[in-house]
């Protein structure tokens, strides 16, 4: 089974929203005006879609709070 995809949810300071970007390819995957709403019931599961990945969930300054990972 190929390596998932790896994400980050971070607060974006310039955009003042949550970001769920790539960590390979530092491409934007979705934005959030919360982090609540970026983490609530089965919203990062959409947003990866069916690939699935492993989200790495930060805390506003910086640090990790946790992490997920979503089989395909």
């Amino acid at each position: 089974m190929p390596a998932l995809p790896k994400y980050t949810v971070e607060f974006n300071e310039k955009m003042s929203k949550w970001t769920l970007r790539n960590d390979k390819t530092k491409k934007l995957a979705k934005s959030f005006k919360t982090k609540a709403g970026a983490t609530k019931g089965g919203t990062l599961k959409r947003a990866l879609g069916r690939n699935g990945g492993s989200v790495k969930i930060q805390k506003e300054n910086g640090k990790t709070q946790e992490v997920r990972t979503y089989s395909p």
